[in-house]
């Protein structure tokens, strides 16, 4: 079967599982219909059953917009139909959460900014902003379909003045709440890394809230009423509780999503780079020089990441976990090998099998652990189809010149993303740069410009859309970056000390570091 063929079957599943969802969340909403109105929510359906199917149609086209978003933008993320799901399970706990606070405790104690931040953790900032646009004017549309505030006294019926407009004013105070807060919570937590940051969002977010709150009350407002002033206090805090509702929910729910839907967020990333975890335990005891390698590889590789604009956090655990291949055998990489060499007593055929299988290896492995897929792609990719040349040319030489280069090549793929190219370039760069004798500036530009060299002319980045310019930055950030780790340093004298301070003996010299 053709790719082509093949993303379009995805495709079709995509579709169905939305349409699935579409008719989950209907019924979900009929639900919520009859929860909301035990009483009376026949004579709803019979009386105004017109409603119900604006209310239908409206959501419809909703989940449309969102599915040819991701059509026209990204279908590779839609190809998995597990996303789609995950889009729904935050729009159904969204909406729910919402429906619950504004029900009971008020219209400005929603979370509005809950769907924005899951969203922007889980996907990207562009995505985050769309999926808030439709989420807020999915529950303006459920909160003008139905009877959400009908038989609740919570938010603004109370307030004087508002009589007129009732129901209403809450159902278009809520959406423009949910523009605001959404937004700027979006644009706010770019740079949050940490789970206390997260918490301390609540704050920033809640100041222009309060602010909307304060315009979209002053129409009714008296200055002179007391009651008055007792009713916008009470908003401002219901608008500040929902702001810290939205941060506090986020980091409840984000560690089980992460897990059921396999999704990377910053907080799983530097958890994953966390000593605790069993892989990495593994590599420490395991292999030792792997993993003393994959700590330089990804602080290269995330220095680069930093200078061409790309996510930090993952090449850093990308490059810990892009040898873990090797856990299989790690006395035949040399790097965990003392004096003695297994390879001297093998075949170069059999070398480079167990050389290169460390790529799939690891792919295998990290999938089996169910790390994100992410990390387990740049393990196979980050050798591409390079060939082993210590190997290759050995066979050359037993065979008097007859030996295929494909027979001593890794298997492949070539880098499908910037991170895979950045540790393809990051991993060689730190191996090569230990044979230097001299490592200055000059010389690690030169080995490292060769590298990149390299892997251009064997159309290693083919397959990822990175550009000579960010080939450069690369270049000049592991350059500048090896040549401040292999630094020199000068040598003690070779004396030494007792407790009174005097010279006992000298011996050999030693590093002094500098």
């Amino acid at each position: 079967m053709k790719t082509g063929s093949i993303k379009g079957v995805k495709l079709l599943k995509s579709a169905l599982t939305f349409a699935l969802c579409y008719i989950a969340f209907m019924l979900f909403v009929l639900l919520m219909i009859v929860i909301n109105n035990p009483q009376g929510w026949r004579e709803y359906f019979i009386e105004d059953y017109s409603r119900f199917l604006s209310l239908c149609v409206c959501v419809l086209l909703l989940f449309y917009i969102v599915f040819y978003y991701f059509y026209f933008e990204d279908k590779e993320f839609l190809s998995q139909a597990k996303n789609a799901f995950l889009i729904f399970s935050l729009m159904t706990v969204s909406v729910l959460i919402c429906y619950l606070m504004g029900r009971f405790v008020s219209v400005f104690a929603r979370p509005m900014a809950l769907m924005a931040l899951l969203a922007l953790f889980l996907f990207n900032r562009r995505q985050a902003i769309l999926l808030n646009f439709v989420f807020s004017l999915l529950i303006f549309v459920i909160d003008t379909y139905t009877d959400n505030f009908a038989s609740s006294g919570a938010g603004l019926a109370a307030l004087p003045g508002m009589a007129e407009s009732g129901v209403q004013a809450e159902v278009y105070f809520s959406l423009m709440l949910g523009f605001v807060c959404g937004t700027f919570a979006v644009l706010t937590a770019g740079n949050v890394k940490t789970r206390g940051g997260m918490l301390l969002l609540g704050t920033f977010v809640s100041i222009p809230t309060v602010i909307v709150i304060l315009l979209l009350e002053l129409p009714a407002f008296n200055i002179l009423a007391k009651s008055n002033w007792i009713a916008y206090i009470a908003s401002a805090g219901y608008g500040i509780l929902g702001c810290f509702l939205s941060s506090a929910l986020t980091l409840c729910f984000l560690p089980l999503l992460e897990f059921v839907f396999n999704r990377l967020t910053v907080f799983r990333l530097r958890e994953l780079t966390s000593a605790n975890v069993p892989l990495i335990k593994r590599l420490r005891t395991e292999a030792p020089g792997t993993f003393n390698h994959s700590l330089i590889v990804a602080q290269l590789a995330e220095s680069c990441a930093i200078a061409i604009g790309e996510n930090a956090e993952l090449a850093r655990a990308a490059a810990y976990y892009h040898d873990v291949g090797k856990l299989k055998q790690p006395d035949c990489f040399t790097e965990n090998q003392s004096d003695y060499n297994i390879h001297d007593e093998l075949t170069p055929e059999l070398s480079a099998d167990i050389i290169r299988s460390h790529a799939t290896d690891g792919y295998e492995l990290l999938m089996a652990a169910r790390l994100p897929k992410e990390i387990a792609d740049v393990a196979r990719e980050h050798h591409g189809t390079l060939p082993i040349k210590f190997f290759y040319d050995k066979a050359m030489r037993l065979s008097g010149g007859d030996a295929n280069i494909k027979d001593y090549s890794y298997l492949g793929p070539t880098p499908h993303s910037k991170t895979a190219a950045i540790i393809m370039i990051a991993d060689a760069s730190e191996a090569a740069a230990r044979t230097l004798r001299e490592r200055t500036p000059e010389n690690v530009e030169r080995m490292v410009r060769s590298v990149i060299e390299e892997r251009m002319d064997l159309d290693q980045f083919v397959d990822c859309d990175i550009t000579m310019r960010e080939l450069t930055t690369i270049k000049e950030t592991i350059v500048d970056a090896l040549s401040g780790v292999h630094h020199h340093r000068v040598k003690y004298p070779s004396i030494r000390f007792n407790r009174a301070k005097e010279v006992v003996k000298e011996e050999p010299g030693e590093s002094d570091e500098k």
